[in-house]
């Protein structure tokens, strides 16, 4: 055993275990008389109140005594330990009597509520009777505790809780801690600082409040080890500070302080606090607490950047899906619609195309073709953008745009004829800048037509109908340069824009039909 504990270590482990095992039963006397007093007085049965004030103060003097037992000399002797028994009872006594007296007026009165934990007192105070022999004979077992089943259990606890020596010293970490010291007694702050600083720490000391919210919000800290009582702003107010700044509220802050009831720790740490210590405070405990409260901040930070890492690729994937899909069709799928199709009463769909792409793809390389392409849809993209229209798709060196869906709108043949002839100067710009024949042949048609999505894994808006295959016919049998509009789409523009007229003509699939080439107004 010596080997074990040369300091004693196992005889205090097994006292502190011998107080917690009887001393809880009495803590759970306490605990329900304290219940039992809320609920009297908040339903004002001020008759039955002294009677537990009695058994609360029985049980506090029962405390004290088996405290005094357990952490004392004692004495060998039969007479003192049939004292002890003779001092034990007459607490537990008086708790019993008054018990049972309260549970005689309690049915009487009707008043059930309180049987039960009543009944909860009485059975504890049971159950130290039947301990009191134990508890007497405690001291007297110093000599042959070696064999008893709590030295067992005691034991077998410290041989996997080593005990503090070397193995206490602080761990090298990664990158050392910022801690912010607040302290207005000089002889405290200097100390404080010099224990975190031999931690491998990196200590900012303030003699102040107002210091400490300057230093928090202009430096990036990870702890503030706070006084309580300071002259000025306390340090209570400047904990409130920290926590309601966005800048500064998850920064852990350690609460230190001479005064420890129990309303001011319990306020510090409902105000945000990470933990409370007592002055003048144990190095040990302080470095357990210190680095507790650094590891839960890590963990924190890194969820925090998991969070943000999280959002960003949500951010990523939400940009990415409206590029494909109109954000109201993305909003309709977030809300579970499996089936998404929609009968459109009149839309403007516009199809482009580029003249003699596939001449001009084998004269240039692969990568200026894609290049090529880039800068020219992408300016299509932007001015189908700037004018309200959803971008359909593009197929080869082919574009297709549409108006009045999937919202209505009643410019729609409007906006699409502007978006046509905004497509021709687009395409201009585009062969300036690669010294290359760029020209467009555009056809537009109006009409009713089915919009919807399309695919379960690579999703697809896209639109069907006779409108649809009317305007790839005016693309087919427009002319380079031109803008061939069907005469359905030229009567909604109007006289908003020039037309000429090309006559009536055989369309492949569709008969004959007047169509008209449209300019600028």
């Amino acid at each position: 055993m010596s080997g074990l504990d040369p300091a004693g270590r196992l005889d205090q482990a097994v006292a502190a275990f011998i107080r917690q095992e009887f001393g809880a039963p009495v803590a759970g006397i306490i605990g329900f008389i304290d219940i039992l007093l809320e609920d009297v007085h908040r339903d004002g049965l001020d008759d039955l109140a002294a009677d537990l004030g009695r058994m609360r103060l029985s049980a506090v003097q029962l405390n004290a005594l088996i405290v005094e037992i357990v952490g004392g000399n004692g004495a060998g002797d039969e007479n003192y330990r049939s004292n002890l028994r003779h001092e034990l009872r007459t607490p537990l006594s008086a708790i019993k009597g008054y018990g049972e007296m309260l549970v005689e007026q309690a049915r009487e009165n009707g008043r059930e509520p309180l049987l039960l934990d009543l009944a909860k007192v009485l059975d504890l105070a049971d159950r130290l009777l039947g301990e009191i022999d134990r508890i007497a004979d405690f001291r007297a077992e110093t000599n042959t505790r070696e064999a008893a089943p709590s030295t067992r259990i005691v034991r077998d606890v410290l041989r996997t809780v080593a005990p503090l020596g070397g193995a206490a010293a602080p761990q090298a970490r990664a990158e050392p801690s910022r801690i912010l010291v607040v302290d207005d007694n000089a002889a405290n702050r200097e100390l404080l600082s010099r224990r975190l600083s031999r931690d491998g720490h990196l200590v900012t000391p303030a003699e102040n409040g107002m210091i400490a919210l300057s230093v928090a919000e202009s430096e990036s800290l990870d702890l503030v080890v706070l006084d309580l009582m300071m002259p000025g702003l306390s340090g209570f107010e400047v904990l409130s500070h920290l926590k309601s700044d966005d800048r500064t509220r998850n920064i852990p802050v350690v609460m230190i302080s001479a005064l420890d009831e129990l309303d001011s720790v319990v306020r510090c740490i409902e105000a945000g606090a990470e933990d409370y210590l007592p002055k003048p405070f144990n190095p040990i405990l302080l470095r357990a607490r210190i680095n507790a409260s650094l590891e839960k901040k890590l963990l924190r930070d890194r969820e925090r950047a998991a969070v943000e890492q999280l959002r960003a690729e949500k951010e990523r994937s939400e940009a990415l899906l409206l590029n494909i899909l109109p954000r109201s069709i993305v909003e309709r799928m977030r809300q579970g619609e499996t089936v998404i199709a929609d009968r459109i009463a009149e839309a403007t769909i516009l199809f482009s195309d580029l003249v003699d792409f596939t001449a001009l793809a084998a004269k240039l390389a692969p990568e200026q073709i894609v290049a090529l392409l880039g800068s020219l849809f992408s300016r299509f993209d932007a001015i189908a953008e700037k004018l309200g229209l959803e971008k359909i798709k593009t197929i080869g060196d082919g574009y297709m745009v549409a108006g009045g869906l999937p919202h209505p709108r009643p410019d729609h043949a409007m906006a699409v004829a502007e978006m046509a002839l905004a497509m021709h100067d687009a395409a201009g710009g585009t062969a300036v800048m690669y010294d290359e024949p760029i020209r467009l042949r555009i056809g537009i048609h109006t009409g009713a037509l089915v919009a919807g999505v399309i695919g379960t894994h690579k999703f697809v808006y896209d639109v069907w109908g006779d409108t649809v295959n009317t305007a790839k016919r005016m693309e087919t049998y427009g002319t380079p340069g031109r803008i061939h509009v069907s005469a359905a789409t030229q009567q909604i523009l109007g006289d908003a824009f020039r037309f000429e007229r090309c006559g009536v003509r055989e369309i492949k699939g569709k008969g004959r039909m007047e169509t008209f080439f449209l300019d600028r107004p």
